[in-house]
């Protein structure tokens, strides 16, 4: 079943890494919780990290916006 479209706008980013990271991208999406290739893993991980970073509150949202 397909996802559906992103209510928020999306940017587009480019990240480098090496080589064992994109290693362990790959068995990330062989578990497939995390999406189907290393760009939807990335994003997904990165999603977490940063609403866990919320969480704690090393980023606090205030008025919509997040601050450090």
């Amino acid at each position: 079943m397909p996802r559906s479209k992103n209510k928020i706008a999306t940017e587009q980013i480019t990240i480098s890494t090496n080589a064992m990271l994109c290693a362990d991208l790959d068995k990330v999406v062989l578990t497939g919780y995390y999406g189907n290739n290393r760009a939807e893993a990335a994003e997904r991980l990165i999603t977490e990290a940063v609403r866990h970073l919320i969480r704690e509150g090393t980023i606090v949202k205030k008025g919509g916006v997040t601050e450090l």
